[in-house]
């Protein structure tokens, strides 16, 4: 019978966004495939050092145990199986269990989101990225530059999420670009009854949820989840009653009405933040693992600029 991810949490993630590839990236774009290949090779033998992603794809594997594996956790990278071959020796020496993988040699990705039924898609990557969300995979550029901070959850998945145009749809965001604060709040507060569409991080929350019910208590691992949101009151209405409808719930709720979320996430502490502001990553960034989500008004704007 062929192996099946039928009912896992799938996370298929480039090998940037997994080891720090930095260097050898910059060679790449310096002076072509060919030198990157070799000094890829040429480094077989010296593990990567962790990547922006490292430390969440460490805990979510550590959902598995030899009686269930819940979590799969698939390379899928734009590098050749050469390079392939680095990212596989790297994984293995620092301890995770990494069985399959994906190198298209420079052709774009995405196309293997769907054979994999990918929960999550992480490069480092803009273009893979926004093809992804285009196919309706949730997926986040990994910002190298973030901080990897060492986890002091050594038990615990902690993921945060920006709400409009992650968790939620651009529906709102859409009015406060168009017709400012002021008319953002009215409409919220008009609709606070009608549950906001999912935007494209909903299908990642569910399978977090359904990650966390099929583990039980058979293993120490849990997940705690932030909304951390830039929404006041009384515009937090709908958010919280959008989750009740749902059926789903998060752990804790920030809504910050214009604080800086960088500190807030500090606090939190968690092993990723996805937002889809730039100017919210930015600030995310210097305090914790961030990914970028290109999607939504704000950022078809900024494309158009």
């Amino acid at each position: 019978m062929p192996y099946s991810v039928e009912g896992k949490l799938v996370v298929a993630i480039s090998s940037r966004a997994l080891f720090d590839f930095e260097e050898e990236n910059r060679v790449f774009e310096a002076e072509g495939e060919r030198a990157y290949i070799e000094l890829q090779f040429s480094r077989l033998e010296e593990p990567a050092k962790p990547g922006v992603a490292f430390a969440l794809v460490k805990k979510l594997l550590a959902f598995n145990t030899p009686e269930a594996q819940r979590v799969e956790v698939v390379i899928l990278s734009k590098n050749d199986p050469v390079s392939g071959l680095r990212v596989f020796r790297s994984a293995e020496r620092a301890g995770l269990r990494l069985e399959r993988g994906v190198f298209p040699r420079g052709r774009e990705p995405y196309r293997y989101l769907e054979a994999l039924r990918a929960n999550l898609f992480l490069s480092a990557n803009e273009h893979d990225v926004m093809r992804a969300l285009e196919s309706n995979f949730p997926a986040a550029r990994v910002v190298p530059e973030s901080a990897q901070a060492a986890s002091r959850h050594a038990d615990e998945v902690r993921i945060a999420f920006d709400g409009d145009a992650v968790l939620f749809s651009d529906e709102a965001e859409r009015v406060f670009q168009r017709d400012g604060l002021d008319a953002f709040a009215r409409h919220e507060q008009a609709h606070a009854l009608k549950p906001l569409p999912p935007g494209p991080f909903k299908p990642l929350l569910e399978a977090l949820h359904r990650l966390q019910q099929a583990a039980g208590t058979d293993t120490p691992m849990r997940i705690r989840t932030a909304l951390v949101t830039a929404r006041s009151a009384p515009a937090h209405e709908r958010a919280v009653r959008t989750l009740i409808n749902w059926n789903i719930s998060v752990d804790e709720a920030m809504f910050l009405g214009g604080l800086d979320k960088g500190a807030f996430l500090k606090a939190f502490e968690p092993d990723f933040y996805f937002d889809d502001q730039r100017g919210h990553v930015e600030s995310a960034r210097r305090h914790v693992a961030t990914g970028h989500v290109p999607f939504g008004i704000a950022n078809a704007r900024r494309t158009a600029a």
